[in-house]
């Protein structure tokens, strides 16, 4: 019988943990309530060496092979919003290129990231669409995110999001995406599932790793 631990409260959920895995000097817990696999705070970067790894990435707008990795999520979130929708790129990092090209398609979007476009602004409007695309891997309290991202939606609102899902436990010790310091919160598909309970979403994976909430339209 496992136990699950409430010392260790699930950073999305606030449900009980237990050791999940431990790989290359770096521990994983487990949520019993909504399957969220996690680092535990103890072991995340300190703020510095978070924002020094964001800086060396290499996401320009003008990259062909970067464009064709958030249409990923992009055309299918495109294809459901109706014509001149307005939305947020919620974690754009140091290289904003999904505004950009939501904007190419008449889709006017914002910029927010917690360091490089820190605009409080954006984050006390409404919005017919909020991306977040290889974001939520990198969330330490995803549970507070996700319900001010539920605060940003207007009724009927899409969130998209693309991150990689969990689909196979036993290959989680030698997965790639683990491996990054900055990713400290992985989802397996009742994770999302149970997220889209949670909020009252309906769900869609247009593919593997992205996923479509959208919220109910007003009565």
């Amino acid at each position: 019988m496992v136990e699950w631990l409430v010392a260790e409260h699930c950073p999305l959920c606030g449900g009980g943990t237990r050791d999940f895995a431990r790989a290359e000097g770096r521990s994983f817990r487990r949520c019993g309530v909504c399957a969220l696999t996690f680092a535990p705070a103890a072991e995340h970067l300190d703020p510095a060496r978070e924002r020094a790894r964001y800086e060396k990435h290499d996401n320009r707008p003008d990259d062909p092979a970067y464009r064709a990795f958030l249409d990923r999520l992009l055309a299918p979130l495109c294809a459901r919003l109706p014509p001149g929708a307005r939305g947020l790129d919620y974690g754009c990092g140091p290289g904003p290129t999904a505004s950009r090209m939501l904007a190419e398609r008449g889709f006017a979007t914002r910029d927010y990231d917690p360091f490089f476009a820190p605009d409080a602004g954006a984050l006390s409007d409404r919005y017919e669409f909020v991306v977040a695309t290889e974001v939520l891997e990198h969330l330490r309290r995803p549970g507070e995110d996700l319900e001010r991202l539920a605060g940003l939606l207007s009724p009927g609102g899409l969130l998209g999001v693309m991150t990689g899902v969990l689909e196979d436990d036993a290959a989680f010790a030698d997965w790639w995406y683990r491996r990054d310091p900055t990713h400290v919160a992985f989802y397996r598909p009742e994770t999302l599932a149970w997220i889209a309970r949670r909020w009252g979403w309906t769900l869609e994976r247009p593919s593997r790793d992205v996923a479509l909430f959208r919220r109910p339209p007003a009565i």
